[in-house]
């Protein structure tokens, strides 16, 4: 490689790095460069933590009290955000397969289940249609059925949440 070729390769990663770019590949004739970087693992940002984002780069309180205040109310402490969110803690069905949701099992029917109502592990709550064939998708557990998360004749992907449950 020529000085020149080094020194542009030395450019492409900072930029590669500056972007945050996982992997590049190059091929200019019989010159072949593969880059891949290690990316730093990341989690989730929970509300807690976008809160106290929004709380650091906020402007001074003299500026506007308003904006203070309610981002100062929004920076709860993360348990008592956690205590406040009644889903914390349910169960959730997904979809096994891709296909079509259907709540009942024909037209006109009533629902194979609905919010409120309480379900045994291995009951059927849905039909997932899928090559004109209709699956029907059981409970994998006991509880009340808090939340439909889908809606009758949607297209649904595989693992896609169906379902929430409180447990029993």
């Amino acid at each position: 490689m020529k000085p020149q070729d080094i020194q542009d390769l030395k450019e492409l990663i900072e930029f590669l790095k500056q972007y945050q770019v996982a992997e590049f590949d190059l091929d200019r004739g019989d010159m072949k460069i593969r880059l891949k970087f290690n990316q730093p693992e990341t989690t989730q940002a929970g509300l807690s933590d976008l809160a106290a984002r929004l709380l650091a780069s906020a402007p001074p309180a003299a500026a506007n009290p308003a904006a203070h205040s309610s981002v100062a109310a929004s920076a709860a402490p993360p348990a008592a955000a956690a205590a406040a969110d009644p889903d914390a803690g349910l169960h959730i069905v997904k979809s096994p397969i891709v296909g079509t949701f259907y709540g009942s099992p024909s037209p006109g029917a009533a629902p194979f289940v609905s919010p409120g109502d309480h379900v045994e592990k291995g009951q059927v709550i849905c039909i997932v249609e899928a090559m004109k064939l209709m699956n029907e998708i059981e409970a994998d557990a006991s509880g009340e059925i808090a939340r439909c998360l889908v809606t009758n004749g949607q297209p649904i992907e595989f693992g896609q949440p169906l379902f929430s449950i409180r447990q029993s």
